[in-house]
């Protein structure tokens, strides 16, 4: 678990259970909401979105605002297993 202050709001991040991540992995999802910045605060609770980051994958967080500020990092999936659908198929994503 981690706290951080954006816009003078106190957060609290913290992993869900079945995700497992070295401290360096940890340390680069702090930076990326870091970047973030103000942003955060215009997701409403219970909303998720995601950050793309290519060395982890993609990041699924849950927003959560009551009682407190809460950013849950949901769940991870490493690029390899991304699907694109086009109306007549679902292929690997290519980056």
């Amino acid at each position: 678990m981690y706290r951080f202050s954006i816009e003078n709001a106190n957060w609290i991040l913290r992993f869900s259970p079945n995700i497992t991540l070295d401290d360096e992995s940890k340390q680069a999802i702090v930076r990326s909401i870091l970047q973030l910045g103000k942003e955060l605060t215009t997701f409403s609770h219970g909303e998720s979105f995601v950050i793309m980051n290519k060395n982890i994958g993609l990041i699924v967080f849950l927003v959560e605002k009551i009682p407190s500020l809460i950013l849950t990092v949901a769940n991870i999936v490493e690029r390899d297993k991304w699907y694109v659908q086009s109306e007549k198929a679902i292929k690997k994503y290519d980056a």
